[in-house]
């Protein structure tokens, strides 16, 4: 090829790279503005946000130092082990065994818990019933065919839920706050509660604003008469698209009479467990992350033996690890999380009561002597 044409060609080519990048990121920028991803907080909202102590320089800070990533990790080795390292058991070789429980007809003075996978799990305690980060959509992601739900694991859907008195809304990642669960939720939800500056997702969705309650760090509610919320820190981060930190990520401490629960969102492990097992005294549950953990980011997910640590410092009685066994978001085998956490239970000789139920059995939150079996040891045996 002649050296004129030859310019000529790897101009044109170039040309057409610049358009086609071009036109990708408009198209990307486009689907941005699809209402999924929320919107930041404006207006009235932002003002109480900047007045919060716990936001600096135009965003929510941790109290404890709380890097991202530990040690000296490269951001380009954690993506390379991500998405190329050994995938062979992130996933469950069979469906996950499942429960559907009916829970519009659920008798109404039991005290019961039911998970549905992942942070996703329905509490009906002193005839009030609650949800808490519901994603019922089958994956945890801005587009469907990413971060799929496990088979076996999506059985519930928002039709399936009866009236909500609280839902409850840790932080506003997309596994935890699901735009398609949330709307379809809407006709049936009384009040919502979250961290400051999540309200403004929900707000623009439809909720009207006198049904979220928003809490900062160290606030206190009481939606009810016999209900009192107390809002904790967390140790982690919040953001559905490249504005981080805008939200807050928070845990809450939730009393409904005489039974005390413990939502525990997602946290590295830190000192503010103790603190609030101090403050609190005794707390009946504890529902903890327990997954989606790695060394690389222990800062950020707490590893399973931490969990139960963590569950002790809180002064609990019973422990729910949830966070696992519905999405792969984390380089550990999909049934790590269960089988470390029973097995530092077991080693430590813990007098937490450990709740390992299957996903959508009813759980009576005063049976004591109850034994879950470890089902996720049989998942998959037998098959070639």
């Amino acid at each position: 090829m002649k050296p004129g044409k030859k310019r000529k060609l790897v101009k044109r080519m170039l040309i057409i790279g610049i358009a086609l990048a071009g036109a990708f990121m408009a198209a990307a920028l486009a689907y941005m503005q699809h209402p999924k991803f929320g919107r930041l907080p404006r207006g009235e909202r932002l003002t109480r946000i900047q007045q919060s102590p716990h936001y600096k320089d135009g965003r929510f800070q941790n109290i404890a130092p709380t890097p991202m990533l530990a040690g000296d990790v490269s951001t380009f080795a954690l993506y390379r082990e991500f998405f190329f390292g050994d995938k062979s058991r992130r996933t469950p070789p069979a469906p996950l065994p499942s429960v559907k429980s009916d829970l519009r007809s659920l008798d109404a003075e039991k005290d019961a818990l039911v998970w549905f996978g992942h942070s996703s799990y329905f509490l009906q305690i002193g005839g009030k019933r609650m949800l808490v980060d519901p994603v019922f959509s089958g994956a945890a992601s801005p587009v469907s065919f990413t971060t799929r739900a496990f088979a076996g694991s999506d059985i519930y859907t928002a039709d399936d839920m009866p009236g909500i008195d609280y839902l409850f809304i840790t932080h506003d990642h997309w596994d935890h706050l699901d735009y398609e669960t949330v709307r379809k939720l809407k006709p049936k939800v009384g009040k919502i509660i979250c961290g400051l500056g999540t309200g403004e997702h929900l707000e623009y969705w439809g909720f009207a604003r006198d049904r979220i309650i928003e809490l900062d760090w160290d606030e206190e509610c009481l939606p009810d008469d016999g209900v009192t919320v107390n809002c904790f820190t967390a140790r982690h981060f919040s953001g559905r698209a490249f504005s981080r930190d805008r939200s807050l990520w928070a845990s809450f401490l939730v009393k409904v009479r005489d039974y005390t629960f413990y939502i525990g969102g997602d946290s590295g492990y830190g000192a503010h467990f103790a603190g609030i097992g101090d403050k609190s005294g005794a707390i009946d549950l504890a529902i903890l992350e327990n997954g989606q953990y790695d060394k690389n980011w222990k800062y950020i997910h707490m590893m399973p033996e931490e969990v139960l640590q963590a569950a002790d410092d809180l002064k609990a009685r019973r422990l729910l690890p949830v966070h696992s066994a519905k999405f792969s978001i984390s380089n550990h085998a999909w049934d790590d999380p269960l089988r470390r956490l029973s097995a530092a239970h077991r080693a430590a000789g813990s007098k937490i009561i450990l709740l390992t139920p299957r996903i959508g059995e009813v759980v009576d939150l005063h049976d004591g002597a109850r034994e879950f079996p470890r089902w996720w040891e049989s998942v998959g045996a037998g098959s070639p």
